[in-house]
């Protein structure tokens, strides 16, 4: 488990909590996610539908193979996780799940939708897009019953009222399968999703287009 403070972050010094430091002890977990933890840019990150940030360790093998020049980089909090899961990936996750963390109740809200600040973190122009195309995102919890976690707490499955829509779908369907109609309507009708979703999902049914990802994944120029 791990928390960060903001702090500037790449050549322009843009403020980032990404740098999320090990926690050993347990810590409350509220609505806004972990006691002490923060967000640079609260407009698009953190709230109460990205709470909690989780990312799969098994990923880190793969990324460090991929990019032998930064393996050191690969290691946990590298994506600024709050939760560094181990032993399951967006394959085995769904929306709307419940999920028993400690004494908090935790509900998967969304994958995350990489930005260009992963370019700064990993000194990549291009990493956001990586992380992007390879579904290797990690995904976001809302808490809906506050409790206490702990580093080495395991997680429990309550309930899976979604169980077509693990995060490996949601990902291919928004960047790859990009105009599946049937698909996007499923979705779209799905109870829970976020605003921002649901704005973006109801955009490419009414424009028959994808949305424009270069403000968010590449890094603004200085």
């Amino acid at each position: 488990m791990r928390i960060g403070r903001a702090a500037p972050l790449g050549p322009a010094g843009v403020l980032s909590a990404i740098d999320k430091q090990k926690v050993d002890g347990p810590v409350a977990a509220g609505p806004l996610g972990l006691d002490g933890d923060e967000q640079g840019d609260p407009k698009h990150h953190g709230g109460p539908h990205k709470a909690l940030h989780a990312y799969a360790l098994a990923h880190m093998p793969l990324w460090a193979a991929e990019l032998p020049e930064r393996a050191d980089r690969f290691r946990p909090g590298a994506f600024g996780e709050n939760l560094v899961v181990a032993g399951a990936t967006e394959a085995d996750f769904c929306l709307g799940d419940h999920w028993r963390i400690g004494t908090a109740l935790a509900e998967i809200s969304q994958a995350r939708q990489p930005c260009w600040k992963l370019n700064l973190r990993f000194d990549l122009p291009d990493m956001a897009r990586r992380v992007q195309e390879t579904g290797r995102s990690g995904w976001y919890f809302r808490v809906i019953g506050p409790g206490i976690i702990a580093a080495g707490d395991r997680g429990t499955l309550v309930e899976r009222p979604h169980p077509g829509w693990s995060l490996s779908r949601v990902s291919h369907l928004l960047y790859h399968d990009r105009m599946n109609r049937s698909a996007l309507e499923e979705l779209a009708a799905l109870p829970g999703l976020p605003e921002s979703w649901q704005r973006l999902v109801d955009a490419r049914l009414a424009s028959g287009q994808t949305e424009n990802w270069s403000r968010r994944i590449e890094t603004p120029k200085t």
